[in-house]
């Protein structure tokens, strides 16, 4: 069984495909088998990754023209890590790719013939918390959240919070949050640290791990690749994503999820 980990915020700009993109290959480059799926009726993680909006087929095509889902998982240079990309969407049809998403078990369907073919699901949803976003939660084992050291963020979490609970004691009782995750922080900056101090000192589940803003997340946007694909010194933003991906798989031990036999070690002796 896999670890389903949707990506939601209540507000656009959060940050979530960055942090659904980074995460997926973190969690791939610890040898965990990871499949990244994009339900954004956007296309998001395509344009992340320098796509034009018709290159990949995936989601879209699977659900409309009923293509195979071994033709449409997109397996990357990183041998762990695999893509369902949205797929080609005339943006005309969003309202109808949604619909179905809302009103059928497209999504659930999905899920149930590929989660014994990886460890981890990561699952990028649109911005608010619409009926995609619902769907994602419904069908997902856990949830992520990310928080903008920003005051409309911190004023606006209480809302996806709200939806997360609703969805967890009406939809989806497996649901579980694994925690608030704080981006873009600048503790150099007063509002910023203002922010993080609230956070820490209101909120429950902030993450140790927190993700800085840097330039090196617009670099790595227009050259399509992630943070940790860069040429040249690693970027220390890859090493925060590490440290997201441990911090994460700890949680998920920590709250019952089966991280797999190779967790389990023998005793050795020292001397």
């Amino acid at each position: 069984m896999a670890n389903i980990i949707s990506i939601i915020s209540s507000k656009g700009g959060a940050g979530k495909t960055t942090i659904a993109l980074n995460l997926a290959v973190a969690l791939a480059e610890t040898g965990d088998s990871t499949l990244l799926i994009d339900v954004d009726p956007l296309g998001a993680v395509g344009f992340s990754l320098a796509r034009n909006d018709t290159e990949w087929r995936g989601l879209a095509e699977h659900i409309v023209d009923e293509t195979p889902l071994d033709e449409v998982i997109i397996q990357t240079k990183l041998p762990q890590l695999s893509i369902l990309a949205r797929g080609c969407l005339d943006p005309l049809d969003i309202d109808i790719y949604e619909n179905v998403l809302r009103c059928s078990d497209a999504l659930k369907d999905i899920v149930s013939a590929v989660e014994n073919q990886f460890r981890h699901i990561i699952i990028d949803t649109p911005s608010g918390l619409g009926s995609v976003t619902r769907a994602a939660l419904s069908v997902s084992t856990h949830t992520l959240l990310p928080l903008q050291a920003e005051p409309l963020a911190l004023r606006s979490i209480s809302q996806a919070l709200h939806v997360i609970q609703h969805v967890k004691e009406n939809e989806n009782q497996d649901l579980e949050l694994l925690g608030i995750l704080a981006i873009m922080v600048q503790l150099n900056k007063d509002v910023s640290f203002t922010i993080m101090n609230a956070a820490w000192s209101s909120l429950h589940g902030v993450l140790e791990t927190y993700i800085p803003r840097a330039e090196v997340f617009h670099v790595a946007s227009e050259k399509g690749l992630p943070v940790a694909f860069l040429p040249g010194r690693y970027p220390p933003e890859a090493k925060r994503f590490e440290m997201l991906a441990s911090e994460i798989k700890t949680l998920i031990q920590d709250m019952g999820g089966d991280m797999g036999v190779e967790d389990e070690r023998p005793q050795r002796e020292l001397i």
